[in-house]
């Protein structure tokens, strides 16, 4: 093989790496910090020609992307809890109920090939930030319509937070994808 048919199997092993690496967004994972380990490492490793390589800038743009994509889900998920007057325990048992729920819902949802798994995370992710919410706000002693009111609020946010994280993840592996092959 020549050096530029390894270039670019090692481009598209790039590829499909950011592409898992953004789909594991979905269970609370840091997949855009997949994406922009992944592709630093393919800028060093593989050295560029005159026509191919990652450039560091664009590792550089990555690591800008990922910290939107992170402050996007942070403000998403606390501005709404916040708001309605939530506790830091009720926030935190969200942030576990939503990781347990994702996995807990792509793992019913993989009955549907595909697309399940991925609407299974996302509904059991916010189904969890719900539970969660409400159970750390019925500890803390609030009452029904409280409770209901910020859990509602965690799930909203859990929602935006997850569509935020995933469109910049989208558009690192996009950024990545075009850097490496033209």
């Amino acid at each position: 093989m020549t050096a530029i048919a390894w270039y670019y199997v090692w481009a598209s092993l790039l590829l499909i790496v950011n592409l898992c690496a953004w789909a594991s967004t979905l269970f609370m994972l840091p997949g855009n910090w997949f994406i922009v380990l992944a592709t630093a490492l393919f800028a060093f490793f593989v050295r560029p020609d005159d026509v191919h390589g990652v450039s560091w800038w664009c590792v550089g743009g990555l690591v800008a992307l990922a910290i939107v994509g992170e402050l996007i889900e942070f403000a998403a998920g606390a501005v709404g809890a916040a708001k309605h007057g939530g506790s830091r325990r009720g926030m935190l048992l969200a942030m576990a109920g939503a990781m347990a729920g994702s996995l807990l819902g792509a793992t019913f949802g993989s009955a549907i090939p595909i697309l399940g798994t991925i609407l299974g995370a996302v509904a059991g992710g916010c189904g969890g930030a719900f539970g969660g919410a409400y159970l750390g706000e019925t500890w803390k002693g609030r009452i029904g319509e409280e409770r209901t009111a910020i859990s509602s609020a965690a799930l909203v946010g859990r929602l935006f937070g997850t569509v935020g994280k995933l469109v910049a993840g989208l558009i690192m592996v996009v950024i990545a994808t075009i850097d490496t092959f033209w």
